[in-house]
Parts: C-alpha cells; sequence; structure tokens
C-alpha cells in the first residue's frame, strides 16, 4: 500500500517565483503575440507536463499537442505529416520548403486567430521533419504573426542541430520549499517534518522522482511510524523515473558511463578527469568505446553528466560486480590518497580493518584537507568496515559530525542513529550526544538540545576525546546547554547548565566521575567564555569582563568559524559592536573557505545581530536575507527563525511591513520553544504599531 494519495504531475505552480512568473508571462504572450520556446530538462522535471499544462489553459484559439512517435523515427517525414494532418492537410502543398508550408498550414488552419503547437519529444522525429520544424520555429522566432509554438526536448542529450539556436526555457530542479510543497500537495500533508525532508533532499529537486520516492513508501513510513527503505533511491525507482533512457547501450558505452559515475561518487564534485576515466576504462573493457556518450559532456579535460539524476541512474542499477570492477580500475589508475582508498572501499565486500583505517586517517589529514562530504564518506565507509561495534560508532559519529558541518542535519541525525545503536566507550557516546544537541539547537526543540547537551556534559566530564584538553569537550557541552536555555529565556537552567558544566555521569571516566572535581587547567577560550556568561548571568559584570576580554582578543585571530562566533557572541556582551561585526564577517569568510556551509547561517546571524546593534538597518537585512537563503539550506529552522526576528525588527525601524517575518518567526519559535526569537519579533511587531500610530 502506498502512502500517495492525491499524486499529480510538476505543474508550474510549485516552481521558484522567478521561473514561475517567466512561465506565466510567456504562457499569456503565447496567447497575444505568439513565439516559440525550446523547453528543456531532466529527466521527470516536468516538460511533458508543462506543455500539458499550456494546451489546457490556452484560449485564444486552436491547440495542437502532439507527441512523437519514436517508432515514426525511421520514416523519413512521418513527423511532419503528422503535424499536416493535425492541421487538417493530409500532404504537403506545393512549392516553398517543408518549413514553409507547415507554418501555412497551421495559419490556415487557426483562421486568423492565435493559435499553439505543443510538440513533446521534438527530438525523437526523422531528420526530415525536425529540419522543417526548425525552420517553421524560426520563422516564427523572428516574426510571431499569432502562432506559439512549445517544443519540449531532454536536457540530458545535446540539442539536435534542426532545433539548435531557438530560445530556450531550461525547466530548473525545484527548490527545497517547492518540493516540500508538492510533496505536501501529493501526500494530503500526512508527511512527517524529518520524512519530508529526507525525500526531498534524496529527490534533489526532481518532481518525478520525489513523487516516486514517496508512492514507495507506506503511511506509516510517510508518518515517521516506521523505519525508512535505504536507500531510498535506489535502482527501482530510479528505473521507473529514468525509463528508457538507459536501454540500448553497448557494454562499451555502459562501462564509460558507469566508470564516470564511479569516479564522481569518490569526489562529491560535479565533474571527473576525463584522462583518469578514460585509462581507467582501458584496464575496465578490452574495446573501450571510441566515441563520448551523449550523456556525457566535457570540457577542459573534465567529463560530467549532463543530467546528474542520469549518473545516479546508471550507477545504481549496474550489477555489484561491475560497480566493483569500476572501482577497482579507478583505484588502480589513481595515486595514493583519499579517493583511491575510497575506490578500494567500494571493491571489497566484507571488514577491512586496515582499509577502515587508512580511511580514518585520510578523512583528518591536516595537510589534505578534502572537504566535509568527503570526509563523511571516508568517515562513513570506515564505519561499514570497522572490525567492532566501539571503532563503528567512533566513525559514524565523525561523519556526523562532518554532515552537521556541511550542512546536512537530518544525515547527521541518522548517521548519530547508527552510533547509538551498539554498545560504545563512555566518551564515544558523549560525543554523539554533544553532536545531537547542536543538530538539535539549529533545528529542534531547544529544550531537547539542552538536555542532549547535559547529558554530553556528564559524559564527557574527566575525558579527554579526540585529544582535546581535560574536560574540555565537557565544557563545550555546558556551553552548548548554556546556549540552548539562553534561546529557551530559561535564565536560571542557563546558569546551571554553566555553574556545573552537566551533571556528573556514573559511568564518566577520570576522578570527576566519582564526584571529585577535575584539576582545573589552564583557562582556555571555551573556559573563559563559560566564566564570562556566568559572571553575567550573576550580575557581577566586574568579573565578566576580563575572560570575555579574552575570548574576543583570541577568538577572532582563529581560523576556527566556531571560536570566531564565540568571539562574536562575547563581543556583543561586552558591547563591543565593532569587534564583533569583524568577528562575524571573519567566520563567516572562514566557514566558506573551509567549505562548513552548516556554520554559514550561524555567522550571519550573529553579523546581522551586531550590524542591528550598530545601526546598520540596511546592511543586517542583507545579511538576514543571505542568513535565512543559507538556514534554509541546510534545514536549520530555529536559525531561520532568528534571521527573520532580525528582518522583522530592520523593517519596523524602517516603517516596511513586518507581519509575514513576524508569523514566519513565532510559527517555529513555539514549536521550538525559542523564548528569545519570539520576543524579538513581538517586539518588532510592535514598534511597527507605534511606528504607524498604533499604541
Amino acid at each position: 500500500m502506498t502512502g500517495l494519495t492525491t499524486p499529480r504531475s510538476a505543474s508550474h505552480r510549485y516552481r521558484a517565483g522567478s521561473q514561475r512568473r517567466a512561465i506565466a508571462e510567456l504562457l499569456d504572450r503565447l496567447g497575444t503575440e505568439g513565439g516559440v520556446r525550446l523547453v528543456t530538462g531532466d529527466p521527470g522535471c516536468g516538460r511533458s507536463a508543462l506543455l500539458a499544462h499550456a494546451a489546457r489553459s490556452f484560449r485564444a484559439g486552436p491547440v495542437w499537442h502532439v507527441r512523437a512517435d519514436p517508432a515514426g523515427s525511421a520514416r523519413p517525414r512521418d513527423g511532419l505529416h503528422t503535424l499536416l494532418r493535425a492541421a487538417g492537410r493530409p500532404t504537403s502543398p506545393p512549392g516553398g520548403t517543408a518549413g514553409e508550408a507547415l507554418l501555412a498550414a497551421l495559419r490556415k488552419a487557426a483562421g486568423g486567430v492565435p493559435h499553439l503547437l505543443c510538440v513533446d519529444d521534438a527530438h525523437l522525429w526523422d531528420p526530415a521533419s525536425r529540419a522543417a520544424l526548425g525552420e517553421a520555429a524560426a520563422r516564427v522566432h523572428a516574426a510571431p504573426g499569432g502562432t506559439g509554438m512549445l517544443l519540449a526536448v531532454p536536457g540530458h542529450l545535446p540539442t539536435v542541430p534542426e532545433l539548435a539556436g531557438l530560445p530556450a526555457l531550461h525547466l530548473a530542479p525545484l527548490a527545497p520549499a517547492d518540493a516540500a510543497a508538492l510533496l505536501d500537495d501529493a501526500t494530503d500533508g500526512t508527511a512527517d517534518p524529518g520524512v519530508r525532508t529526507r525525500l526531498v533532499t534524496e529527490a534533489d529537486g526532481n518532481p518525478a522522482l520525489l513523487l516516486a520516492l514517496a508512492h514507495r513508501l507506506s503511511p506509516a513510513q510517510l508518518r515517521g511510524h516506521r523505519e525508512l527503505p535505504g536507500p531510498a533511491a535506489d535502482a527501482d525507482v530510479l528505473t521507473s523515473v529514468v525509463g528508457g533512457h538507459l536501454t540500448g547501450l553497448t557494454p562499451d558505452h555502459t562501462d564509460l558511463l558507469l566508470t564516470a559515475a564511479a569516479a564522481l561518487r569518490a569526489t562529491g564534485e560535479p565533474d571527473a578527469d576525463a584522462d583518469l576515466v578514460r585509462r581507467a576504462v582501458r584496464g575496465l573493457h578490452p574495446r573501450p568505446a571510441r566515441t563520448a556518450s551523449p550523456f556525457l559532456a566535457g570540457a577542459e579535460g573534465r567529463l560530467r553528466f549532463r543530467s546528474p539524476l542520469l549518473g545516479r541512474a546508471v550507477y545504481a542499477t549496474a550489477p555489484s560486480e561491475r560497480r566493483r570492477a569500476a572501482h577497482r580500475a579507478l583505484a588502480r589508475t589513481l595515486p595514493t590518497g583519499l579517493p583511491a582508498l575510497l575506490h578500494r572501499s567500494w571493491a571489497v565486500t566484507g571488514p577491512a580493518p586496515r582499509l577502515a583505517a587508512e580511511l580514518a586517517a585520510a578523512a583528518t589529514d591536516p595537510v589534505a584537507a578534502p572537504p566535509p562530504g568527503l570526509r563523511r564518506t571516508a568517515h562513513t565507509r570506515a564505519a561499514e568496515l570497522a572490525p567492532d561495534d566501539a571503532e563503528r560508532a567512533r566513525q559514524y559519529t565523525a561523519a556526523a559530525e562532518q554532515a552537521l558541518l556541511a550542512g546536512d542535519s537530518p544525515a547527521a541525525l541518522r548517521l548519530l542513529d547508527a552510533a547509538r545503536s551498539r554498545p560504545v566507550p563512555t566518551p564515544v557516546r558523549g560525543r554523539t550526544e554533544l553532536l545531537r544537541g547542536r543538530v538539535l539547537l539549529a533545528d529542534g526543540p531547544v529544550d531537547d538540545a539542552r538536555e542532549s547537551f547535559l547529558l554530553a556534559a556528564g559524559l564527557l566530564t574527566g575525558a579527554s576525546p579526540e585529544g582535546r584538553g581535560p574536560d574540555e569537550a565537557a565544557v563545550a557541552a555546558g556551553l552548548g546547554a548554556a546556549d540552548a536555555a539562553w534561546a529557551a529565556g530559561d535564565s536560571a537552567a542557563c546558569l546551571r547548565a554553566l555553574t556545573h558544566d552537566g551533571p556528573p555521569h556514573p559511568d564518566a571516566a577520570g576522578p570527576a566521575g566519582a564526584g571529585i572535581p577535575a584539576p582545573r587547567s589552564a583557562p582556555t577560550l571555551l573556559h573563559d567564555h563559560r566564566d564570562g556568561m556566568r559572571a553575567v548571568l550573576l550580575a557581577r559584570f566586574d568579573l565578566a569582563a576580563r575572560p570575555l576580554r579574552r575570548v574576543v582578543e583570541r577568538g577572532q585571530d582563529a581560523a576556527d568559524p566556531e571560536q570566531l562566533m564565540r568571539a562574536a557572541a562575547a563581543a556583543l556582551m561586552l558591547g563591543e559592536v565593532t569587534a564583533a561585526r569583524r568577528a562575524g564577517s571573519r567566520a563567516l569568510a572562514a566557514a566558506r573557505t573551509a567549505g562548513y556551509s552548516g556554520c554559514e547561517a550561524r555567522a550571519l546571524e550573529y553579523l546581522a545581530y551586531a550590524d542591528l546593534r550598530a545601526g546598520r538597518h540596511q546592511l543586517a537585512r542583507t545579511h538576514a536575507e543571505e542568513g535565512l537563503r543559507a538556514a534554509r539550506r541546510a534545514g536549520q529552522r530555529n536559525t531561520a527563525a532568528h534571521h527573520h526576528a532580525v528582518l522583522a525588527l530592520a523593517a519596523s525601524i524602517e516603517g516596511d511591513p513586518v507581519a509575514d517575518h513576524v508569523t514566519a518567526a513565532l510559527t517555529t519559535a513555539r514549536r521550538h520553544g525559542l523564548a528569545q526569537a519570539a520576543t524579538l519579533a513581538q517586539w518588532a511587531a510592535a514598534r511597527a504599531d507605534l511606528g504607524a500610530g498604533r499604541p
């Protein structure tokens, strides 16, 4: 049984505002002036749905909606004759070119009123018919004369030469919010928020794939009551979307495509080294393809799939032994390094402790410094190859941290669940709870985040995981609990978290586990931040200034975005707005340089608040708008609520409407207990009322 109750095609109304407006304007213009557009996009992007919508909604005159027949591609002029018959002319009139004859037949059949021709899969027609259609379309483009043409062709293939040069309308992938709206419509809003986020992420903006993923789930799975299948987009689902696009390939071309797809999997980049792929194919197939595949495009020695969805389908549908062979060929071709190790790991089928250790070491190599997405892949694969539960949990936790840095909170939670599903050492469990608290603080009930942080503080007291100083991880957990309590507006809980750094846990290692305070080491940035915040809450501002100023001075010269954001927070507490803006700007730059997209929205939050405090309201709006987009990309609803609050405050100062931002901030704030964001949003609404003379 499927949970998909009201499936609908992905019409233009689900697209982002700019493309939706462009489509609406195009359809309006076709009904008055005419014109031509070549509609392109990936398989499943909605080309056919758009043409069907245009044909249904055209009211100015007659409409001819024709789908090309692949069987007719071998018959000369089959497509042209189909169009002429649709226009009431069974044969071409004498005189003139075929394109002129086609256009004349359409206009005569329309009787002098605007008319529309929609041709789906125009690339499948025979060359003579395509040439006639292309000539007619070129004439319409030059002088519309009331004739409208929409010609749909796939975006994953080169444009056929007969239609090249025509103005194109490329149907881009759906934005996450638009994809979520489509899914809610298709499931009558029954999808659990976590399930919805995962399906939207898996579909990557492809509406047909999104509906296929939802169709696969039972009602219980859609509602989050049962575990989802893994992987969500398997070979069957991808085949249902890609359809026959991959049929009829020769073995040598299949190996070329599979090797390209395997190469991309080890880099996380949109393209691969063309020479690497060709050398690996030569080791895989005795007679490698002599011609390039139409599914691949290349420039400057790089290869990419014209449609990433096709690349996913090629890899998922290949037999497992062929996938392993492709990875072995790539591993032999590559020099030593993380990509080569990943290819080796995907070529094995069982536990491989030595290879797992090599992957983990390469993922943490400070010299190579791979991006977070690649580090997550390496740690995940190391966990799958690890020899015991403890090492598996360590690697899943490390992978979750990289997912969080890369801005993929749902993936981070899934990896943390995998780490928690087995008995693990206490420090590892503490690290897992610390990361869970960080995820929930950005996107979840902040009370739940605080409890995860407090549990982590107890587990980590006296421990020194990941090479940190004594109790530093516990201090970080205590600060996280304080941040969560601060966001919830609970000053008493905030002070408790800062005073105790979390309750000692009975399993905690070291003297603190027995209730004896651990020896105090030299103050670090974390210790200073804790001591300064505690003094502020106790109204001992004379004691707060010195440690907070040390946080600012040491943090603003750091390269770590987290330390820079702590410096910005401390500067805001001290009222040093210039220092806060400088630390926020550096945090944003550091996050972008390191590829930590998960930190961008938070860095922009500190920067926007500092701008507000400095009276730079326009700049605050610019940074908050950018932060809102970053928070949505990363699935950080709490951070998005703070940005909405900033935007509401800035708008209230300048006399602009605030209602939308206030409503958005309060919606999340009330669901997740964000008293601070709610207060700021209500303050903005009140100021707007006062400014409008509504005391």
